[in-house]
């Protein structure tokens, strides 16, 4: 089964799958992905190390997809480097996904209100200090 795009809807599909492993074929295309950014992050970050069969094929299960998935977002929509990616993989180790992008735009909301209240300061000491 191959699919072309990615979306929340045909991923929870995949992963409800009874299937237990995955060639990197099937992974690639769940992930959105090209086979060989899939070993190329094999090599940047320790945490994705899929299993090899015995004619030494990858083998990708559940939790690896989820490790990759990980990555794609750190790398993708938070525009990580790969150096400050692996950084942040070591502390979201055992964090889900959908947990870190929550605790993120919770982070980014507390930092907006902070400087848009020092804005706000700024703006009355201006207008109180202009002469009318």
């Amino acid at each position: 089964m191959r699919i072309l795009r990615l979306d929340k809807k045909y991923f929870t599909v995949i992963m409800e799958n009874k299937k237990l492993y995955y060639s990197i074929s099937e992974a690639s295309d769940f992930l959105g992905l090209q086979a060989n950014t899939l070993r190329y992050w094999e090599t940047e970050f320790s945490v994705l190390a899929p299993a090899k069969n015995r004619g030494g094929n990858r083998v990708y299960n559940k939790k690896d997809i989820e490790i990759a998935e990980k990555i794609k977002y750190l790398l993708y929509e938070e525009e990580f480097t790969i150096k400050g990616a692996v950084k942040m993989m070591k502390k979201l180790k055992s964090i889900p996904l959908d947990t870190y992008k929550k605790t993120r735009n919770l982070m980014l909301d507390k930092n907006f209100l902070a400087d848009f209240e020092k804005l706000c300061v700024l703006l009355k000491k201006t207008t109180v200090a202009s002469p009318e």
